[in-house]
């Protein structure tokens, strides 16, 4: 279903012109429904990966065992790889997770595993020691760089229930100030979309199979105030051009709604792009080239959810604001009339078409017989004829 009052200006210029000039050329409002239908099957993938695959916690969520130790051995550099499978030899089973932290010098290996036992742990820190040497401060191969911390998941999960706190008291906040500085409608919608932001990057997360640590949790916070921002943008147009609307017959909801989206499309495309440039490089750089786990599990968490949220503000979040408010009689009313106007003006159009066509195809009328024979001239004025009786003198 395409919104009407948009045909006009679908053709003008390229995609980038009508980006930046915003008339209204895309009808996102219109094909909502094919939005919804796509985003409803975004969630549907995401909750069946929290639900089949689940997440991948960390130990200070689950609780376990921290080895570190120098990334450099009396051999050379030391591969992760090989730290992996001198723990498997000892322990019988793979860690958790095995990975490269820092850069240069101050390269280290950290393995994270269930909780061991005394005698388990020592057992994993000689094989490891004989199968890299690690070096100490002074040069020479020591066992004893090799260190080991056990971690409770008791802090894990008081991190988790102080999270769930904020995260209600942050709805319940923003509720209250969308509801009283826009409209009830606008806060629904605003928090349908933020829980779209918020699972999709939750199963996202779950999908990849990244561990789940504090900073994960952090990270996952920060995308709420992004998320809500960009909507709110959103909002505050389509209520500057929705005002005083229903006096007016010019437009509808949904066509003035959908030209808010048009006027703040290019303004939030610019907005994500700055936001996610500084995100992609502390997950490239810091991930991929300094190997630190913390940034990467806090780069991908924010860079989903601001994505996220840049396609919720845009194809959910006023889409839904529509639906809502057309549930509303006086907004239907408003419509037909709209409707009933243009359809007076069509019929206008085509009568003054119709009665030109047949003014212009009109017959002339039939020429009489003998018309093209040549009449008398006339007898010039003032001059009477004369009484043949008198004669000049």
């Amino acid at each position: 279903m395409t919104t009407p009052g948009t045909e006009d200006v679908k053709e003008q210029g390229s995609v980038f012109h009508r980006l930046h000039t915003g008339t209204g050329a895309f009808d996102i409002v219109g094909k909502r429904s094919r939005f919804y239908i796509a985003l409803g099957l975004l969630v549907l993938i995401c909750i069946g990966g929290m639900g089949f695959k689940g997440f991948n916690l960390g130990i200070d969520f689950v609780g376990g065992t921290q080895l570190s130790m120098p990334a450099v051995g009396a051999q050379g550099p030391i591969q992760p790889d090989e730290v992996e499978d001198a723990f498997a030899e000892a322990v019988g089973h793979p860690p958790a997770t095995t990975q490269e932290v820092g850069s240069g010098a101050n390269r280290s290996i950290q393995v994270r595993a269930t909780s061991l036992s005394v005698d388990e742990v020592a057992a994993a820190k000689q094989e490891i020691y004989q199968a890299t040497q690690p070096l100490a401060a002074n040069g020479q191969p020591s066992e004893a760089v090799i260190s080991d911390s056990a971690v409770s998941g008791t802090w894990g999960g008081e991190i988790t229930q102080q999270a769930l706190i904020a995260l209600a008291v942050f709805l319940v906040l923003v509720t209250i100030f969308l509801a009283f500085y826009f409209e009830k409608w606008m806060a629904v919608a605003a928090l349908v979309a933020l829980v779209h932001d918020v699972v999709i990057t939750m199963g996202i997360y779950a999908l990849v199979g990244f561990e789940v640590t504090p900073s994960t949790v952090i990270g996952l916070l920060t995308i709420l105030g992004f998320s809500l921002y960009d909507t709110v943008v959103v909002f505050d147009k389509v209520k500057e051009n929705t005002r005083g609307l229903l006096s007016l017959t010019r437009r509808t909801y949904p066509e003035a709604a959908n030209l808010a989206v048009n006027q703040t499309l290019m303004r939030s495309i610019n907005t994500s792009v700055i936001a996610l440039l500084p995100v992609l490089g502390l997950l490239i750089v810091g991930a991929g080239m300094l190997g630190v786990g913390v940034l990467r599990d806090l780069g991908l968490v924010q860079l989903v959810g601001m994505l996220a949220g840049m396609v919720s503000s845009i194809f959910l979040a006023t889409p839904l604001l529509v639906d809502l408010k057309m549930r509303e009689p006086k907004y239907r009313a408003h419509a037909a009339k709209v409707e009933q106007r243009r359809a007076r003006a069509a019929g206008r159009e085509t009568g003054e078409e119709v009665a030109e066509q047949q003014q212009t195809e009109e017959p002339k009328p039939p020429v009489a017989a003998g018309a093209g024979a040549k009449r008398p001239a006339a007898r010039p004025a003032g001059k009477a004829q004369r009484p043949s009786g008198k004669k000049r003198r």
